[in-house]
C-alpha cells in the first residue's frame, strides 16, 4: 500500500510547578508608583527538595533582610536539575513582573554550583532578558550548547567567581566559559579566590559589592526582553 504524508497538529496543555521563596524589600509599597530591582537566586545541588525552607541555608535567602532587591528563590524538585525547569523559571519571572511593582530593567539572575551552570545556561537562553548576572562555581553544560553559545551573552554585564582549590566544580569550568565569551568581546569580571574550595558563595553573597554592580546595570530601553533560542 502506497504511504501517504500527513500533519499531526494538536495543542498540549501541561502544568509547571516550582516552590519558591520570595523577599520583598524594606519600604516596599511605601512610595507609589516605585518601581524595584529584582535577584532571581538558583540554588545548588544540595538544596533540591521540596521543602523550600532549606534554601534559607546558602546564597541569597541566607542575606535578604539586607537587601534592597525582591529576590525570588525557587527550589529544584529532586533528582533534576535546573536545565529540566527552564520554562517554569520563565513563567515564574512572568508572574513576579505582573504581581508586584517590579522595573523590568533592573532584573538580575545568579547562582551557585548546580546554580551557577543554571544561571549560565538561564542567562543564554534569555539573553535580553538580565540586566546582569554572576556565576558563582558554575560552570559549562553540553546540554546548553556550551561553550560556543556563551557568546550570545556578550553585551550583559557578566561577573564570575570560583574558588581556586574547588575540586567539586573544578575552576576550569569557568574559566572555560570566560575564556570563550572574552574572545568574543563579552563583559566579564572574573573574582577567583585563591584559598577558597567549593565554597565560593558566602564571601560573594557576603559582600555588598556585588550588589552595588548589579544596580550599576540596567536593560537599555527597547532591548529585547529575552526569546528562548
Amino acid at each position: 500500500m502506497k504511504q501517504s504524508v500527513h500533519t499531526l497538529k494538536v495543542q498540549v496543555t501541561r502544568t509547571l510547578h516550582l516552590n519558591y521563596l520570595l523577599s520583598l524589600p524594606q519600604g516596599y509599597g511605601a512610595e507609589s508608583g516605585a518601581r524595584w530591582p529584582v535577584i532571581l537566586f538558583l540554588h545548588g545541588i544540595g538544596e533540591r527538595g521540596v521543602h523550600p525552607e532549606s534554601l534559607k541555608k546558602h546564597g541569597i535567602p541566607k542575606v535578604v533582610e539586607e537587601l534592597p532587591f525582591i529576590t525570588v528563590s525557587p527550589q529544584c524538585p529532586p533528582r533534576t536539575t535546573w536545565r529540566d525547569h527552564i520554562d517554569a523559571l520563565d513563567a515564574l519571572l512572568h508572574e513576579v513582573v505582573a504581581t508586584y511593582a517590579v522595573d523590568t530593567a533592573r532584573i538580575y539572575l545568579t547562582g551557585l554550583s548546580m546554580g551557577g551552570c543554571g544561571t549560565w545556561g538561564l542567562a543564554t537562553l534569555f539573553p535580553g532578558r538580565f540586566a546582569a548576572i554572576a556565576p558563582i562555581c558554575g560552570g559549562g553544560s553540553a546540554a546548553y550548547g556550551f561553550p560556543q553559545r556563551v557568546c550570545v551573552l556578550k553585551d550583559v554585564p557578566v561577573w564570575v567567581f570560583h574558588g581556586a582549590q574547588d575540586t567539586t566544580v573544578p575552576l576550569r569550568e569557568s574559566e572555560i566559559l570566560v575564556k570563550t565569551l572574552r574572545r568574543c568581546g563579552g563583559k566579564v569580571r572574573f573574582t577567583i579566590y585563591p584559598e577558597a574550595g567549593h565554597d565560593s558563595w558566602t564571601e560573594t553573597y557576603n559582600n555588598p559589592a556585588l550588589y552595588t554592580w548589579f544596580l550599576e546595570h540596567r536593560r537599555k530601553k527597547g532591548e529585547e526582553r529575552g526569546v528562548k533560542k
